[in-house]
Formats: C-alpha cells, sequence, structure tokens
C-alpha cells in the first residue's frame, strides 16, 4: 500500500526549520517561524500564564473529558474577549479547537458540509496553511490580490475583485497583522468590505491569530466587531498560540454568527460532529490556563501588560530596522517595512535574493520576503540591515559574520 503513495510536497517553513537547524554557522538568524522571542530570543512563558497554571495545578480538580465543545468557559470567554456584547447574543456559539489551525478546519468542514464546492476567496498571498486546509476540506480557493504597487493595502483593488463574489461564497479575512505581509486596511477600508459583503451576500471567514500585537487588543478586534455588527452570518477562527503563548499546548476557538438561534445551534452541532470524526475533542490544559486569566481581573490585567509589552518590542524591532535600513541607502525598502504591523513583515525581496540572504549571510527568511519581526534579538537587527543592503546592492558585506554555508571560517555573533 504504501509503495503506491507518489511523493507528497513538503511544508516549506519546517523544511527552512529544519535546514536553519543543520546550520551550523554561530551568526545564523531564525525568522522564519512565527513564534515571539524576548531580547535575548527566548520565547518565554508569560507571568500570567505561569500563575494560572500554578492555580491550576494546585486545584488539580479531574482530567475528565470536558465534551465535543471543549472547555465551555473558554468559549464563553473567547466570545467575550472577540465579540465584546455581541459575545453573549443569542447569535453567537463557538466551539474549542485545535489551535487555529484547528478552527480553520473545523470551520472550513462547516461550509463544505453546507454547500459542498464552496468558493473560499483567499488574499494573494496568504498566510501559507489558508489555502491547503481549505482545499483538504473539499473546498475550491479563489485568490484575490491584496497589496497594491508600492506594498501598501490596495483598498480599490481589493474591493474590486470582490465585487465578483457571488451571495454565500465565502471570503476569508485576517482580522489583524496580515500574514505574511503586514499590511491591513484601515478603518475606512474594513466599513467598505462590511457594507460589500451586507449588500452582495458572501460570508466573512475571519482569521484571529494576533489580536494584540498590532495596534493593540482592543484596536486589533474592532474590524471582526465592526463586521459582526453589519452582516447576517460570519465565522471566526480564534487563536491563542501568539498572543498567550500556548504555542505548544494548541489553543483556539471556532465562532459562529447565525441569523437565528436555531442556526447557531445547528451550526454547533456540525463543529461538534466535525471534532468527534477529526479528534474528538481538543486539549484541555491551554484552555483552562486562558478562562482562569480571563475571569480573574488580576490575572487579566497582568496579561494585558505584558501583551502591551510584547506588542512595544515588536513595533520597536520594526522602527529599529527601518532606522537602519535607511542609514545604508535602503529607503524605498524602509518605507514599505514602517507600514506594516504585527508579527510579521514582507521584505520587498525576489526569492533569488533570499536565497542569497540565507547562504551568504545564515538569515532565514522564506523565498516571498516573510520575515518574523517578532523573533529579532534587537543587538541582530545591524546585522539584519546590512545582509538586506548587501543582496539588493546598496551595501556592504555584514561584516566579518557574512559568511557562505561553505566556509571553514568562524566569526563571533554580530
Amino acid at each position: 500500500m504504501l509503495e503506491l503513495l507518489p511523493p507528497p510536497p513538503t511544508d516549506p517553513l519546517w523544511d527552512l526549520t529544519a535546514e536553519f537547524a543543520a546550520d551550523e554557522r554561530p551568526e545564523r538568524l531564525n525568522l522564519v517561524l512565527g513564534v515571539y522571542r524576548d531580547a535575548a530570543g527566548r520565547t518565554p512563558v508569560m507571568a500570567a500564564v505561569r500563575e494560572a497554571e500554578i492555580r491550576l495545578a494546585e486545584r488539580s480538580e479531574s482530567k475528565e473529558y470536558r465534551g465535543l465543545s471543549g472547555n465551555t468557559a473558554f468559549n464563553r470567554a473567547l466570545l467575550g474577549m472577540v465579540l465584546g456584547a455581541e459575545g453573549t447574543a443569542d447569535r453567537a456559539a463557538a466551539v474549542q479547537t485545535v489551535a487555529g489551525s484547528g478552527a480553520l478546519r473545523l470551520l472550513a468542514d462547516l461550509i463544505c458540509r453546507t454547500r459542498p464546492g464552496t468558493t473560499v476567496w483567499i488574499s494573494d498571498p496568504a498566510y501559507v496553511n489558508h489555502r491547503p486546509i481549505l482545499e483538504a476540506a473539499g473546498l475550491r480557493v479563489r485568490p484575490y490580490g491584496w497589496r497594491d504597487a508600492d506594498g501598501g493595502f490596495d483598498a480599490a483593488g481589493v474591493l474590486r475583485e470582490l465585487s465578483g463574489a457571488r451571495r454565500d461564497d465565502v471570503v476569508l479575512l485576517q482580522g489583524c497583522c496580515h500574514n505574511p505581509t503586514g499590511v491591513d486596511p484601515s478603518r475606512e477600508d474594513w466599513a467598505a468590505l462590511a457594507e460589500l459583503a451586507a449588500r452582495d451576500g458572501w460570508v466573512p471567514f475571519v482569521d484571529l491569530a494576533y489580536h494584540g500585537l498590532g495596534g493593540g487588543l482592543e484596536a486589533d478586534l474592532a474590524a471582526t466587531r465592526m463586521l459582526a455588527a453589519r452582516v447576517p452570518e460570519m465565522l471566526i477562527a480564534v487563536s491563542c498560540s501568539k498572543n498567550f503563548g500556548l504555542y505548544s499546548d494548541r489553543t483556539g476557538c471556532a465562532i459562529v454568527l447565525g441569523g437565528s438561534s436555531r442556526a447557531v445551534r445547528h451550526a454547533e452541532t456540525t463543529l461538534q460532529n466535525a471534532a468527534r470524526t477529526l479528534y474528538s475533542m481538543p486539549p484541555e490544559h491551554g484552555a483552562a490556563v486562558v478562562t482562569t486569566i480571563l475571569e480573574d481581573g488580576q490575572l487579566r490585567d497582568l496579561w494585558r501588560a505584558e501583551l502591551d509589552v510584547m506588542r512595544g518590542r515588536i513595533a520597536a524591532n520594526r522602527t529599529d530596522l527601518t532606522t537602519h535600513l535607511s542609514a545604508l541607502g535602503c529607503e524605498a525598502q524602509a518605507r514599505s517595512l514602517a507600514r506594516q504591523k504585527g508579527m510579521f513583515s514582507m521584505l520587498p525581496l525576489s526569492a533569488e535574493q533570499m536565497l542569497r540572504l540565507r547562504r551568504q549571510f545564515a538569515i532565514y527568511g522564506t523565498t516571498s520576503g516573510r520575515i518574523n519581526i517578532a523573533g529579532i534579538p534587537g543587538h541582530r537587527i545591524p546585522f539584519l540591515a546590512q545582509g538586506i543592503a548587501a543582496v539588493i546592492g546598496t551595501g556592504a558585506d555584514a561584516g566579518a559574520g557574512a559568511r557562505t554555508r561553505q566556509s571553514p571560517a568562524v566569526s563571533p555573533i554580530p
């Protein structure tokens, strides 16, 4: 049986991660995976999370099954956080999932079970896992452009293309901190998208993975709440990986909004049935941590303060990188980066230039130009800027640290 398998595609992000792990150059810099790192290059456990875990360990009540919807207190807390007052309305329901990717897949299954072969529109470029998840669920995927010629949000182009979306098509939108570009619509642009959805009858499918890391928690949730207030139906995939630092605990939530409580109940049961066939029920630990934080005022305030520190560090990294690029004569690249926000930025480099950045300077980003701004140790930013300048031809080599992979020379980490 196994001999009949054709050569399968591999995951480009994890391929790059494996290549980085095998790279022996001491100056290597990993900007591939979307994880937050502090100034020392560590991905820390948040203090609020650590305290919540201590409390949970002390209680240690039970490890009994939670059920197909997972932790219902977690679901209520996520509804309240994401939708505000709408979170308690009869038209919304939530099911705990295996992180944000699990939420995307459950909601994709819901779409397919409701209307097989539905067309889902996704941005171009998009998060690398959007298309595979949607197509694995049996849905058709159609791209729409996202950026203009200068690298900013192409408001006119997006509205023009999405005017071709039919009633009951689904449009996947990232609620904030667009991955991979870091380019978001303005409030006015979001209002125009909400008006278009309400007029033409397509269903917004919002992916929320980075809320709190762009303009602040409330600001990053504003677009999602605006859409929820203006359209009759909506799907939301929520991840707790980034803003709670629960990467390996795989904690997320699938939210549905409908025109009636009956429709929402049916959607919730459909999500439960899909979960039953995929993984039965989600893990408890991360959901219990988030619930403990959101239900305790002191822990919630501590978490919000930590989240603001993370957001500030990400913004400072981006500002510092743009300053160094400007000083090296990369004005256009600096202007492009300055307009972006959130965990990722898209370098205006070709695939060949990104390959040279990796091979000559040990700086790892994706071939599309995406780098994890949140993963740069502050003292490495000059090294990164020098590498970028070198590959676009406006600067010298990144000092003694710039070595080809084949070189036996060892230099100190810049």
